[in-house]
């Protein structure tokens, strides 16, 4: 071997030896034979560095995995010896091998036996057993090498093609067969062993038996000997938590429904008996979660066994499994209310199971019912809580790991509300009357759960039960009580982040309470604009509150009328548009803004003031955005400083961006002029559009403009048409492909709205355009850049989807009035489209233009020459495109690509009738060597009225027969 090569194993060693060993592992797995001087080195231990150990192992393993069907049958007694006499080394070892080589050959093992099992090596677990016997570095290597195996055949989280599922299934009825009674033995063994005096060895057979269980035969594990054996590990300290593992896996084991309870109750007696259930002497958390896991697991297989018997109508043993069930819920409740929350969580999915039994069976039928419900909906009330030392500024693992349990107990409201809404409406009604009476003097924790308890109830409970709001107040709903109390408590002034927030989420989801009781609203329009909302002390709470206030508004415009003008008063100084400069921060972030402008969009055109008044306050609005943004704009012009510039064009890119939000408030053009708002609109773009000659920080700028113009354009509609062909020129120059690939949607929109008003500008913008676009997309580019490969796929989508839109608007007329070269350079590109990229998107836009075109031009009285193009052109891209081997048709956009192809060749025959028919049974099939019944078929399909049919004999027969592949398609197109 290389030895230098080797040197570049160690983490240590300097780039060059890094890189020198990597070429070396790349060049041994390509050689035919280099393989074997790893695996002499593995048998022979030749080595002692740990890490080229390692890598003889690798590199073995990928000859295993890729290049065993090409080795001869010498070669794979080679690998099996090798990993025997390696095996057998082991055993006489000074000292064991690191964990990552053995973990690294139990993969080999693996891969070895999953390709040689079924077939060579059928004595392949009696081999390693053999050589293993009971030597603790044995076991420990032969139990890695059936956690491998485990990982290879049976792991579910594990993707398999469907021929290695096939596989898998052969070894597992194979080894079902030959040797499981021999695997449980030899653990059995190892268990008795080792249990007293190597607790490693005794876990890892553990986690193999619980593994395995799976798919072998439960028999062979739950019976008095495996069993009591594993009772005596959950009593061993360094033992239980994975013996607590290994009784989970077998009681979920599918089986029997009657056999299944008696299983569990057996195992429940026993670890009662033990003292398990005594939940409150118990300090180790970490067991308790695993125990908590494996309760869990045996509710739930209790409820699949009840609901079985049901099923099968044996009803005497489904009151007994049901008896069985119930009998566990006091532990499960002393589980759920445990306050380690991963023991709590660990048993949830019993608490819903046996909820949505109650739900089924009713009341009557279970002792416990309601006091269960009642105890289940009082631990989920305490354990939503937070706790101290929750960082609600700086959430990290632990808080996520909190907010996902919580959207655990959530879940469990829910089913509480279908089992009983009576009593959840009641429980929180009392807790939240309680815990609002005296807010000032109990634990912000307390106070969050009782809002959030209230917020909950929207989602939980259904209407019909009340919870909604109406106006007579002599029938006000629970809901709409405790609304009532929450905005008049006081409790938005509560010091504590999450008080605030709940306080405000809550205000909003309930908003149609407000359109009862109006008389609320200014209360919380003032919490929502002071120092407990848009100014409070937290980033955090700004800024939700920015788009909470937001969603209030929205919903309640027509309450707001008496406010409007107070509220764009109060938040005038939240609007102000400045980069930062000396490290001052406005209050709310850009993004934040956002929301706010939107809002006083929305308080100014949903007011009742006449337009003209609408028209000032909208003025007053966007006049101080404009003036701004002229001086940001002079400055940036003049600013040589990089980063600094970034900033300036930041600023005024989200000015842009705010007037385009205020706009969101209108639905068209007729709320704008009836508003009298046109006119601000008009001086904005006046006051935009100069940003588009300015050349620095031109991407930012002009993503900006043109997010403006498509808002203008539904706004304002053929009032932007004259501001269109000097935005255009602006965008044009120096632009690179995704410049264009967001142009083109602008364009495209003005086309498919105004059609014919814009003909003479498109006109004039298309050959430009389309010289940008090929421009483009002829840079040469490197090979392997995927991104600038990606960015022409998606400008040449672009581009076919401006023709599209040209030709689907009716303006062909703005194609023919090109010069004669230009229109056929185009006509081109759309053949090329078809024909020649592997891009399905593309083909089929390429068709549906095709169709169109043949559809407008193609008939007796159209476009000059535009008929002999069809034939010589249009009917052999209908041909070539479904034989390319890239024309994959098990590809969804391929399919759509086939389907438009066969619309265009049936529109060629519809506009050029018999004359068509006959140039494809005389003249271009024949050409093909296309045999005469096939094209006589062909020809008939295509005849047939109803145009499905020729498109689904298109797709059965993809023009089978038809098995000469044409030459790609000549002429001048898209690069």
């Amino acid at each position: 071997m290389d030895e230098q090569a080797l040197l570049g194993l160690n983490p240590n060693a300097n780039a060059d030896f890094r890189e020198r060993a990597l070429a070396y592992f790349e060049q041994l797995k390509v050689s035919r034979d280099a393989w074997q001087v790893c695996a002499e080195a593995i048998s022979q231990r030749i080595y002692s560095d740990d890490h080229v150990k390692f890598f003889c192992f690798q590199v073995l393993e990928h000859q295993i995995k890729f290049k065993y069907s090409e080795l001869t049958t010498l070669q794979h007694q080679l690998i099996r010896e090798t990993l025997i006499t390696w095996l057998q080394s082991q055993m006489l070892n000074a000292q064991p091998e690191k964990t990552f080589i053995r973990n690294k050959a139990a993969q080999v093992f693996a891969l070895v036996f999953v390709t040689e099992y079924l077939t060579t090596w059928h004595k392949f677990f009696f081999d390693v057993l053999s050589v293993v016997g009971l030597n603790p570095r044995g076991v420990d290597l032969y139990l890695r090498i059936l956690m491998a195996i485990d990982a290879e055949v049976v792991d579910r989280d594990i993707i398999h093609t469907p021929e290695e599922a096939r596989r898998n299934t052969l070894l597992k009825d194979s080894m079902r067969e030959q040797c499981v009674p021999n695997l449980v033995e030899s653990w059995y063994q190892i268990l008795q062993t080792y249990q007293h005096s190597n607790s490693e060895i005794t876990c890892q057979c553990l986690e193999v038996i619980g593994a395995f269980v799976s798919w072998i035969d439960l028999t062979l594990i739950a019976n008095d000997r495996f069993i009591n054996m594993l009772l005596g590990h959950m009593s061993v300290e360094v033992l239980r938590e994975e013996a607590c593992d290994c009784l989970y896996e077998i009681v979920n084991k599918g089986m029997d429904p009657v056999d299944k309870t008696k299983l569990v109750e057996s195992l429940c007696q026993v670890l009662q008996s033990a003292g398990f259930f005594r939940i409150d002497q118990e300090e180790d958390v970490d067991f308790l979660a695993r125990f908590s896991k494996l309760v869990n697991g045996m509710g739930q297989s209790l409820i699949i066994s009840w609901t079985k018997l049901v099923k099968s109508g044996d009803l005497k043993n489904a009151q007994d499994t049901l008896q069985s069930i119930e009998s566990k819920v006091p532990l499960m409740l002393r589980l759920l209310v445990h306050e380690d929350d991963d023991i709590s969580s660990n048993i949830i999915g019993f608490c819903y199971e046996y909820l949505h039994i109650l739900k089924q069976v009713g009341k009557r039928m279970l002792y416990l019912s309601s006091a269960t419900e009642l105890a289940i909906m009082l631990a989920v009330m305490k354990k939503l809580t937070y706790d101290d030392e929750y960082n609600f500024e700086n959430e990290g693992e632990d808080e996520a790991m909190f907010v996902e349990y919580r959207k655990q107990l959530k879940l469990l409201l829910d089913r509480l509300a279908q089992v009983s809404p009576e009593l959840l409406l009641a429980s929180v009604r009392r807790i939240f009357n309680s815990t609002l009476q005296n807010w000032q003097s109990t634990q912000f924790m307390e106070v969050e759960v009782a809002i959030r308890l209230l917020y909950m109830l929207g989602e939980a409970i259904p209407t019909s039960h009340g919870a909604h709001f109406c106006g007579d107040f002599a029938k006000a709903s629970v809901l709409q009580d405790m609304m009532r109390t929450l905005v008049t408590s006081g409790v938005s002034s509560y010091n504590h982040t999450s008080v605030t927030l709940e306080y405000f989420e809550t205000v909003v989801r309930y908003e149609k309470f407000f359109a009862v009781e109006p008389i609320h609203i200014p209360d919380v329009l003032m919490a929502f604009l002071d120092h407990r909302g848009l100014r409070h002390p937290s980033p955090k709470v700004r800024s939700r509150t920015a788009y909470l206030f937001s969603r209030f508004v929205k919903s309640l415009h027509k309450q707001m009328n008496a406010f409007v003008e107070d509220i764009l008063n109060r938040i005038q100084d939240l609007l102000e548009l400045s980069p930062p400069e000396n490290g001052f921060q406005t209050l709310l972030s850009s993004d934040d803004q956002l929301f706010i402008y939107e809002t006083a969009g929305v308080l100014i055109v949903n007011s009742e003031y006449s337009a003209d008044r609408k028209s000032i306050l909208m003025r007053n609005l966007l006049t101080p955005l404009m003036q701004k943004f002229k001086i940001l704009l002079e400055k940036l012009m003049m600013e040589q400083d990089e980063e600094r510039q970034t900033v300036l064009a930041d600023c005024l890119n989200h000015a842009v961006g705010f007037a385009s939000r205020t706009s969101k408030a209108f639905s068209n053009k007729q709320t704008v002029k009836q508003c009298g708002c046109s006119g601000v609109y008009l001086d904005c773009l006046r006051t935009f559009l100069p940003a588009l000659n300015c050349l620095v920080q031109k991407e930012t700028l002009r993503g900006g403009v043109r997010t403006f113009l498509h808002r203008m354009i539904i706004c304002l509609e053929e009032e932007v048409l004259p501001f269109i062909p000097t935005a255009s020129e602006h965008m044009l120059k120096d632009c690179e492909a995704k410049d264009l690939q967001e142009f083109i949607p602008l364009i495209n929109q003005i086309t498919a709205k105004f059609k014919t008003q814009v003909s003479p500008f498109l006109q004039q913008v298309f050959m430009p355009l389309l010289h940008a676009i090929f421009e483009i997309l002829v840079r040469p580019a490197e090979e392997n850049d995927q991104s600038a490969a990606l960015d022409k796929q998606m400008l040449r989508r672009s581009y076919f989807a401006f023709l599209q839109t040209v030709t689907g608007s009716g303006m062909n007329e703005v194609i023919a009035n090109q010069d004669a070269e230009n229109v056929e350079r185009v006509l081109f590109t759309v053949i090329q489209g078809a024909v020649e990229y592997p891009d399905p998107i593309a083909q089929k836009t390429c068709f549906i233009i095709l169709s169109k075109l043949v559809e407008l031009w193609g008939g007796k009285d159209g476009l000059v020459g535009f008929a002999d193009f069809v034939y010589k052109h249009i009917v052999p891209a209908c041909f070539l495109a479904p034989l390319k081997p890239t024309f994959d048709l098990a590809d969804a956009q391929t399919v759509l690509a086939l389907s438009e192809c066969a619309v265009t060749i049936k529109t060629i025959y519809l506009k050029r009738g018999p004359e068509c028919i006959q140039y494809l049974q005389l003249e271009y099939l024949p050409s093909l060597q296309v045999a005469p019944e096939i094209i006589q078929e062909f020809c008939q399909a295509l005849q047939q009225p109803d145009a499905k049919v020729f498109k689904n004999y298109l797709k059965v027969r993809r023009l089978q027969g038809l098995e000469r592949r044409g030459e790609s398609v000549a002429g001048e197109g898209v690069p």
